[in-house]
């Protein structure tokens, strides 16, 4: 099975703050994530004043701003992305970073990042589309809010601008913070499979780490989960998001189930190997039986250990006589 790639989602929850956007950095690698992954935006640039909050962000920022309010005080200044990719370079974690709007794409493009991270809100967004897929590269698309004729408009756009479908990958998503159990559906990765992307993965929005474990198991290739430093910090995501014990304690959850989840061929492990000749049985003398005695239902038995000759050959061996004397307990030889 190939490695499944984990994207640890600092997204906005530095709440601006460049050093926590550091330290999130240096979390993510010592949980053993794969990529740490910002949100790169000019809120004006991405939302209108008079675009609304999103219910799960009046429940956890309040109704006294507006959404745009609330943007500008969570994001960092552009300038700090360079810097942070170098940091995560020296660190040893891949860099990466969602662009919410097409200044945002540029500022992202010299820095040399493995994957485009494009969020469920723009696979509607023709002009972005089409500014990624000319920027090049791989690409990784969430699929949340989206039907299937949406997705596939998506991806012929991408794949118009020069990028093979190979290389781009859905994500299934839901983008309610939390996402209720009910409407988590794993199994539409089988749908998203069906049309042929490089690889299929999951974005975690629910509470907890089953869910991306259970997605693992189910075959996703990449996951994505939010995480922060204290959950307590203001603004939108800290709630839905896991703190950095959890975020170690799914890595590593998940880099198990890669290993439980094998090759698919039914065969004896090299660790049960042993256990054959203490679990299984043998034809075994029920009582001491002399040299020349028929071999009978009444004076063998079967009983562990597994060295001996197999029960399977029951029938073969009665009515045969025995070779030689036996004991009561002991092996049968034929």
């Amino acid at each position: 099975m190939k490695r499944v790639i984990i994207i640890a989602e600092a997204g906005v929850n530095h709440n601006g703050d460049y050093q926590r956007a550091v330290d999130m950095v240096y979390a993510a690698k010592e949980a053993g994530a794969d990529y740490v992954k910002f949100q790169t935006a000019v809120p004006e640039l991405v939302i209108s004043s008079v675009a609304p909050k999103a219910e799960y962000q009046k429940e956890t920022t309040g109704n006294n701003e507006s959404q745009l309010e609330m943007c500008r005080k969570i994001h960092l200044k552009l300038d700090d992305y360079l810097p942070l990719s170098e940091l995560c370079r020296e660190v040893g974690i891949g860099f990466m970073s969602t662009p919410f709007d097409l200044v945002s794409i540029d500022c992202l493009a010299p820095l040399g990042m493995d994957f485009w991270k494009i969020p469920s809100g723009e696979i509607t967004n023709l002009p972005y589309l089409r500014k990624i897929a000319a920027k090049g590269g791989k690409v990784i698309l969430s699929t949340g809010m989206s039907e299937l004729p949406e997705i596939e408009a998506a991806m012929n756009v991408i794949e118009a601008g020069g990028i093979q479908r190979s290389d781009i990958s859905l994500l299934h998503c839901n983008t309610q913070y939390p996402t209720p159990m009910r409407d988590v559906n794993l199994r539409a990765m089988e749908q998203l499979r069906s049309m042929h992307p490089g690889m299929v993965g999951y974005s975690d929005h629910t509470t907890g780490i089953e869910v991306p474990v259970a997605a693992v198991a189910m075959g996703a290739e990449i996951i994505e989960k939010h995480f922060t430093l204290d959950k307590s910090l203001p603004g939108p995501d800290h709630r839905a998001s896991l703190d950095t014990a959890e975020l170690r304690a799914m890595v590593n959850a998940i880099r198990n189930i890669e290993l439980a989840i094998g090759d698919g061929e039914k065969h004896v492990s090299d660790s049960e190997r042993p256990n054959i000749e203490i679990a299984r049985k043998s034809i075994i003398a029920a009582r001491d039986i002399k040299t020349g005695e028929i071999l009978t239902e009444e004076n063998l038995t079967v009983k562990r250990p597994g060295n001996g000759i197999s029960p399977m050959r029951w029938d073969e061996v009665v009515g045969s006589r025995a070779i030689r004397d036996f004991k009561a307990d002991h092996l049968i030889e034929i």
